[in-house]
Parts: structure tokens; C-alpha cells; sequence
């Protein structure tokens, strides 16, 4: 087990569909690699159909990445896959203070 101080967990949030554009997005950035995990959302809005309500699939993208490199690919995701795309995909980092397996 190593401390680090220098990494990043990135946790990118977007509608189903869209995780490999975001992961291409994230590797253009400097992400060496992603993990994705099928969600569905559970937010306010909610669409009812025949008299079932459906939330909303959503795919969750997980990198770590270096503390240096993760404020740039925010900044990536942020404008090609944002809350203003159909991708409509939030992102928020997390510090890691400690890490096994990595490198």
C-alpha cells in the first residue's frame, strides 16, 4: 500500500450510451484507462409509461488519473460531452490518499 498524494478519482456521470465517447475524451486528455458502471438515475424527473415509471440509464465512468492532469480533462469533458450535450454528463474528482495496484 503507498500513499499518494498526487491522484485524482474521477467520476464522470452520463447518459447510457455515451461512455465510450467519454472515455475517448478522457484518454485525448491524458486517462490512461476508465471503468464503467451501469447506473440509472433517480433524480426528480421521471417519465411514466403505460403507468410504469422509468428512470433514466445512465453510465458512470470511473478514471484515476494524476492531480495534474485531471483538472484538463474535466475541462474536455466538460466542453465536448457536458451537461449541454446529449451525452449530458457531470464530472467531480475525488483526492486519493492511499492506493494499491496502480502502476
Amino acid at each position: 500500500m503507498s500513499n499518494s498524494d498526487t491522484l485524482k478519482a474521477l467520476f464522470i456521470i452520463a447518459n447510457a450510451g455515451f461512455a465510450q465517447d467519454v472515455i475517448d475524451t478522457a484518454r485525448e486528455a491524458g486517462a490512461r484507462g476508465a471503468t464503467i458502471i451501469n447506473a440509472r438515475g433517480g433524480g426528480i424527473h421521471h417519465e411514466v409509461f403505460m403507468g410504469i415509471t422509468v428512470d433514466s440509464e445512465k453510465e458512470i465512468i470511473l478514471c484515476i488519473v494524476e492531480d495534474e492532469i485531471a483538472q484538463k480533462i474535466m475541462e474536455q469533458i466538460r466542453e465536448r460531452a457536458g451537461i449541454h450535450t446529449p451525452a449530458h454528463s457531470i464530472c467531480f474528482s475525488v483526492a486519493i490518499d492511499c492506493a494499491v495496484g496502480l502502476r
